[in-house]
């Protein structure tokens, strides 16, 4: 088959992931065109790949845009020379880069949520349109939209009379996190489809479920892919049966925020498919990290961190301090238990750890149960108040190490040092990392939701919790983690078990391909 993939980020290219679309992008073009499919990926260039040393101008397309014709120039990536039949492509255009160069996503206003990324991924719709038009990719059996950043790539084929004759493009779209929608006005606002696109007008749209449900003076770009496209896949089985629920903030449950009647209507309609995520599988498995490496390594990602930031950042210092006290403690007594989380910190990675219970957070009763016998090392950035939260934790419980931002060869060497991955995520459609932890033999205490049931088995490769409601959320994780500590300290070969089930358990990408292929695109 021939299948042109369209998204936001690809890890394959440096710089071009910001969170799972990026490794997905990366890795499953790979396994379809090692199965002998011709795979093109293009995403948009943010006035930065399009400068790689490997990049090749090989083309353009004029299109049209806010009454305005805008000519965006198209670059083949030359970085997969193994895979004849993959293609890395950028489309590019100064409107790409509405924040700095090379930067992913903005960060709008709350009166102005997506604003500029709306734009920029509306004039990179209507370009990969007009590249669908003029056959830049040939003849393709599929075209795979990820998430709402490309959405409109299906409104432009289905709806706008310019691509009347790609009407019936075959059209698959994943879900990659149903709560990032994309909504926008349709129409008041520099930043909305009648600015970007006058053509389609109300007569043109109707009859296409397009607007936003809650906000019937908005277009909902997740929704126009649920709807417009031939299959849609979410990234977990769990998932795809979560999101067909009614959201509940009462108890904490995210359901299908809004779209719940449509994704029941693609499952009654046999559309939707719930298609896990995979992990990649080194052939030779790395040698584990030991303590003094881990360390060697935190210490030379805070320095590069303090480097980069005019004043001395209060976070970092508090960090070298920390790791200081630990390896002079360590000279005498390392800690048993090393405790590792990765991720975002955001309220859909967090919000358990900082809710409150007696006044203290959740967070703290963890820390204690360590206290004397083990260590927490949390890396990730994200939400402001969430990075203020765990510094301020940090400073009162020695046990806690929080290194806030992003590193790329650090994540590794934590997932090979730790004993146990704490990942107690309120949602998640399908996680990666708990995939890291386990290939390097760390088993994983999980909220049991989403991609986290369909991966982490309680008792067999690590533990999981859940609950009616937040506050036996809570309990369950504190519970849990209890038990996970007693199982450490009590049966060691309980625990070695355990390391070597979470080790041998597999999620490939090979597989999932296949799943692509007979569940998606025929």
């Amino acid at each position: 088959m021939k299948i042109l993939m369209v998204a936001a980020e690809n890890g394959a290219l440096p710089g071009g992931k910001v969170g799972g679309i990026g490794d997905v992008i990366r890795d499953i073009p790979q396994a379809l065109a090692k199965q002998g499919h011709e795979v093109d990926v293009v995403i948009p260039g943010y006035q930065r790949f399009s400068h790689m040393p490997e990049a090749i101008r090989v083309g353009s397309v004029d299109v049209t845009f806010g009454g305005v014709s805008e000519h965006v120039e198209l670059f083949h990536i030359a970085r997969h020379p193994v895979h004849n039949n993959l293609r890395c492509w950028v489309l590019d255009h100064p409107l790409f880069s509405p924040c700095e160069p090379g930067r992913i996503y903005c960060d709008d206003p709350a009166d102005s949520p997506f604003a500029r990324d709306a734009s920029k991924f509306a004039l990179f719709c209507a370009a990969v349109a007009q590249g669908l038009k003029e056959q830049l990719w040939g003849d393709l059996d599929v075209v795979h939209l990820h998430d709402w950043h490309t959405a409109l790539v299906a409104l432009l084929l289905r709806c706008h009379p310019e691509f009347r004759a790609q009407a019936k493009t075959r059209l698959v779209y994943t879900i990659h996190n149903l709560s990032l929608q994309g909504i926008r006005p349709q129409a008041g606002h520099d930043s909305s489809l009648q600015s970007w696109f006058p053509e389609l007008t109300a007569g043109t749209l109707e009859g296409f479920a397009v607007q936003d449900p809650r906000y019937g003076d908005c277009i909902n770009p997740m929704r126009i892919g649920i709807n417009l496209c031939d299959k849609v896949q979410a990234v977990s089985p769990t998932y795809a049966r979560e999101i067909q629920a009614p959201s509940n903030s009462q108890y904490g449950f995210v359901g299908g925020e809004g779209l719940e009647d449509d994704l029941r209507s693609a499952a009654a309609s046999h559309r939707l498919v719930g298609i896990l995520n995979g992990c990649d599988y080194p052939s030779t498995a790395a040698a584990p990290t030991q303590l003094e490496a881990l360390t060697a390594l935190i210490d030379q990602q805070l320095q590069q961190w303090l480097v980069q930031t005019p004043f001395v950042d209060s976070g970092y210092f508090m960090a070298l301090r920390r790791l200081d006290q630990w390896r002079n403690s360590w000279l005498t007594q390392p800690p048993d238990m090393v405790v590792t989380s990765v991720g975002r910190l955001t309220d859909q990675k967090v919000s358990l750890l900082f809710g409150r219970k007696d006044g203290r957070y959740i967070l703290e009763y963890l820390l204690e149960q360590l206290h004397g016998f083990g260590v927490l090392v949390v890396l990730g950035s994200g939400d402001p108040v969430h990075e203020q939260q765990m510094t301020e934790v940090m400073a009162s419980y020695d046990n806690l190490l929080f290194l806030r931002g992003y590193s790329e060869g650090l994540p590794d060497a934590i997932y090979s040092c730790g004993d146990l991955f704490l990942m107690p995520s309120s949602f998640e459609p399908c996680g990666i990392s708990q995939m890291l932890a386990m290939r390097a033999g760390q088993p994983c205490l999980v909220h049991h939701v989403g991609g986290l049931v369909d991966t982490v088995t309680d008792g067999y490769n690590g533990f999981a919790f859940n609950g009616p409601n937040t506050e036996a959320k809570q309990d369950g994780l504190i519970q849990r983690f209890a038990d996970a500590l007693q199982l450490f300290r009590s049966d060691a070969e309980k625990w070695q078990q355990l390391c070597e089930q979470a080790a041998s358990t597999r999620f490939l990408w090979s597989t999932i391909a296949r799943e692509y292929v007979e569940k998606l695109y025929r």
